[in-house]
Formats: C-alpha cells, structure tokens, sequence
C-alpha cells in the first residue's frame, strides 16, 4: 500500500473516472457478452473472447482506481509552503547546459501531465528537486545523460 498525494481536483476527477467505468463501461461489456453468449458455441466464439478480455481489462483498471483512490490523502496549497521544492509546487528551474528556463509543477503519479507542465513526483528530475532551495543546483541523471539545474524559484 503505497499513500497517494493529489489535489482535490485530480481527486475528483479520478472519482469521476471510476464512476464512469463502473455505471457506463461495466454494462455496456455485460451487454457485449450478453450478445455474444446468444450467438451460440462459445468455444469458437471471437466476440465473445474479445468481450470477456476487456472485461477483465476493465475489472482490472477498477480494481486499480479503487485501491488508489482508498489510499488519497488530498492536500491543498495551505499544507504548503515554498521555503523548499515540495509535491504542488510549481517549480522554475534553468538548465545550465543550454540556459533554458522550465517551469514545472510537481504533482501526483495519477495527475502528471507534461503537455500541462506537470510532472509526477516519482519522476528523475522531480526526485532531484524534491527537498531543494532556491539558488540550489541538482543534477539529474537522464537517458541522454546529466542534466545540471538550477531552482530559479519555487511557488504555488
């Protein structure tokens, strides 16, 4: 049992997405089984496989929200602070190679999104600056090798 850290809205969502997988999804592939069982011999059956496999797949992916949604803790921005690089902070940082600035904000597994600027906080990069101060340089170990970045500054 792992504690997951996420904003009240990513818990919403998250509780919105089980919703509809339980109430919309759920019948809707009992419904395809259903048709596919009135077809006749199920050993032959590819509907009905593909059916039953999703079903499973479906299952599966509840069982998975449930588990992470029983372990939430939401946290807001007034359990926060900016003194050090911490989950829901939104972080500038200038990579020291090339001068370019990133702003980045740190959030849960479930709500990381880049094309928002969001990274998960089990990230390489979000690992390193976790703890840090401004003006503090991390390096980070990347596929394409080491990055040097410098915390610019850190807010909400």
């Amino acid at each position: 049992m792992s504690i997951t850290y996420m904003t009240k809205e990513g818990y919403k969502k998250m509780m919105d997405e089980l919703n509809h997988l339980e109430s919309v999804e759920r019948p809707n592939i009992s419904m395809q089984i259903a048709e596919a069982r009135d077809k006749g011999d199920l050993s032959e059956n590819a509907e009905y496989d593909a059916a039953k496999e999703a079903q499973g797949m479906l299952e599966l992916k509840i069982a998975q929200l449930k588990e992470t949604v029983k372990n939430a803790r939401i946290i807001s921005e007034k359990d926060l602070n900016t003194d050090y690089v911490q989950i829901l902070n939104k972080v500038r940082i200038r990579n020291l190679k090339n001068n370019q600035e990133l702003t980045y904000t740190l959030v849960s597994e479930q709500e990381a999104s880049l094309k928002e600027g969001k990274i998960a906080v089990n990230t390489p990069v979000a690992k390193a600056l976790l703890g840090k101060k401004v003006g503090e340089i991390v390096e980070v170990t990347v596929p394409s090798g080491v990055l040097r970045l410098e915390i610019i500054n850190i807010s909400f």
